[in-house]
């Protein structure tokens, strides 16, 4: 099992190294990949970050789910890359897992993926989860989408990405041995 966690220019850097952080410690192959078609990529702070993969290389079929983190003009590039919005469907299509933090989540709304479902995003964008229950929890689990709502919840989001490869009490343990809550 492997996750992606996809970056694109302008990514928010909080969102996505704690993703891979701490799916890393917690022993679930987690992959960062570029969009950009180059192995660095600057987030919207200026942290420039070296990938595992660009796009392109990437076996989809290898994959349990796709990770879309936020940030803005990050979100925006996320969307506009279309070979990955038709992997992102394509994995809805399959029931496999995606999930997505702070502005990211709008993406699944203008998919039309989060029709019946409940999510949640960044303050303000709401009405961009088309179709889907808004709610205002720090990261919400609905079938086998999660979304999560801003820098300030990416522990919960990434803590809720290990409990559902490794069930809760992994998440728990992982959860006391960084210190968190």
């Amino acid at each position: 099992m492997a996750i992606a966690v996809f970056f694109a220019e302008g990514f928010e850097e909080i969102e996505a190294l704690t993703v891979v952080d701490l799916t890393r410690r917690a022993g679930i192959e987690t992959k960062m990949i570029s969009v950009t078609g180059e192995k660095q990529v600057t987030g919207s702070h200026g942290i420039s970050v070296t990938m595992d993969q660009v796009l392109e290389e990437v076996d989809f079929n290898q994959l349990e789910m796709l990770v879309l983190p936020g940030g803005m003009p990050g979100t925006l590039n996320l969307k506009a890359c279309e070979p990955l919005m038709e992997q992102v469907k394509a994995f809805e299509r399959e029931g496999k897992y995606l999930a997505a933090i702070c502005a990211a989540p709008t993406v699944f709304g203008g998919l039309g993926l989060l029709k019946k479902r409940k999510a949640c995003c960044y303050p303000g964008m709401e009405e961009q989860l088309e179709a889907a229950q808004v709610g205002y929890e720090p990261c919400i689990v609905s079938d086998k989408i999660i979304t999560s709502r801003g820098m300030g919840t990416a522990m919960d989001f990434g803590l809720q990405l290990v409990a559902v490869f490794q069930g809760e009490d992994a998440a728990n343990k992982l959860s006391g041995t960084i210190v968190y809550k």
